[in-house]
C-alpha cells in the first residue's frame, strides 16, 4: 500500500486503459433496504458520489410504488439532482407510464430491465421473456424519439436460483433481441453471483459471434461466491469498458433471495487502479460517502476495500 492508502500500480498486458464505472447503489442497492431511507438522504448520497468523480450514477426507479417503495419518490428525488447533467443520471423505467413519468422529469438516459430465463422474467415481471420485451418495445421506441440513450439490463445471465445454470445460447438470444429492439447498451447481470470467469469469457465471445459488439456490453456481477473481482478481470481481457458496481457494496435483488450484494465499487476501484487503468475516481473521497451511507443506514459496509481504508486511520 502506498501512503496515500492507493495500491502500488502494475499494468498488466493487454487490458483497457480507462473503465467507466457505472455506480447503480442508490437505485440497485437502496431498492434493496429494509427500510426506506429519506429523500434528502438519497440527493445527498448521489451528490457525493458524483463529486468523487463516478461519470454515471444511477439515480432511481420509475417503477409502481407498491412493487418498491423504497424507491416511491422519484418524483421528488429527481428534481433534486438539477445541478447535475441529467446524462449521468440513468433511471429505470418498467413500462411506458414509467417512462412518461421520467420524460416529464427530463430524464436523458432510462434503463429497461428484462430476464434471460422464464422463471425471474415471471417473478420479476408476470410475463414471460418474449412478453417483456413486447412490453419494452414501445418504451425503446419512444425513448429513440426523443433522442434518449437506452441500456437494457438482463438479469440471470448465468444462472437462476429456479432453472439452475443457464445455456450460454439462451442469454445470447434475449441480448440480441434488445439490442434489436434499438438498446444502445447492454448490462450483462449474474444476479445470483454464480458466474466463473471461464463462463462469462465464453458468454462474451458467443455474444461477438452473434454480432453484440464489446464496446456495447457492460457487466454487472454480485459477489454471492466471491467471484465478482475475478469475474470482472475476465471481461477485461475480453476488452469490456462498462462495469456496474455499488457503492459499499449495497445491494441485491428482491426477487431473488440469493441475490447477495452487488460488487463493490471500492474494491473494484482498489482493482482497477492497481492496473493502472483510468476510472476519474477518487478513492478518498468515494470511501468518505460509503462510510457516511453506511452510517446513515445503521450497519457497516460489505466493502473490503472500504473497511480497510477507513480502519487504517
Amino acid at each position: 500500500m502506498t501512503a496515500a492508502g492507493l495500491p502500488m500500480e502494475v499494468p498488466a498486458e493487454g487490458l483497457p486503459t480507462r473503465v467507466r464505472i457505472h455506480e447503480v447503489g442508490a437505485r440497485d442497492g437502496l431498492q434493496n433496504e429494509q427500510t426506506v431511507v429519506p429523500t434528502e438522504i438519497k440527493a445527498e448520497f448521489i451528490h457525493r458520489l458524483a463529486a468523487a468523480g463516478l461519470p454515471t450514477v444511477e439515480a432511481t426507479s420509475f417503477v409502481h410504488p407498491k412493487w418498491v417503495p423504497q424507491l416511491a419518490d422519484a418524483e421528488q428525488l429527481f428534481p433534486l439532482l438539477d445541478d447535475l447533467d441529467p446524462q449521468r443520471l440513468p433511471v429505470l423505467v418498467p413500462n411506458e407510464r414509467g417512462l412518461d413519468r421520467a420524460l416529464a422529469l427530463g430524464a436523458r438516459r432510462i434503463a429497461v430491465f428484462g430476464s434471460a430465463t422464464e422463471s425471474f422474467a415471471k417473478a420479476n415481471l408476470n410475463r414471460t421473456v418474449d412478453e417483456a420485451l413486447a412490453m419494452f418495445a414501445p418504451v425503446i421506441a419512444r425513448a429513440k424519439d426523443a433522442r434518449v440513450e437506452v441500456r437494457g439490463y438482463l438479469s440471470m445471465c448465468f444462472g437462476d436460483p429456479w432453472e439452475g445454470p443457464v445455456p450460454v445460447a439462451q442469454t445470447v438470444r434475449v441480448c440480441r433481441a434488445l439490442l434489436d429492439l434499438g438498446c444502445d447498451e447492454l448490462s450483462l447481470g449474474d444476479t445470483i453471483g454464480v458466474a466463473t470467469p471461464g463462463h462469462v469469457q465464453t458468454l462474451l465471445a458467443a455474444l461477438n459471434e452473434a454480432g453484440v459488439p464489446t464496446s456495447r456490453i457492460g457487466v454487472h456481477f454480485h459477489d454471492t461466491y466471491g467471484q465478482a473481482l475475478a469475474n470482472t478481470f475476465a471481461a477485461l481481457q475480453h476488452g469490456i469498458t462498462t462495469i456496474d458496481a455499488s457503492a459499499g457494496g449495497l445491494g441485491g435483488c428482491p426477487y431473488a433471495k440469493s441475490a447477495t450484494g452487488n460488487l463493490a465499487t471500492e474494491d473494484l476501484v482498489w482493482m482497477l487502479h492497481g492496473l493502472g487503468i483510468e476510472t476519474g475516481v477518487d478513492l478518498d473521497r468515494l470511501t468518505a460517502t460509503s462510510v457516511w451511507m453506511a452510517e446513515a443506514l445503521g450497519r457497516p459496509s460489505p466493502s473490503r476495500t472500504l473497511r480497510a481504508l477507513s480502519h487504517k486511520e
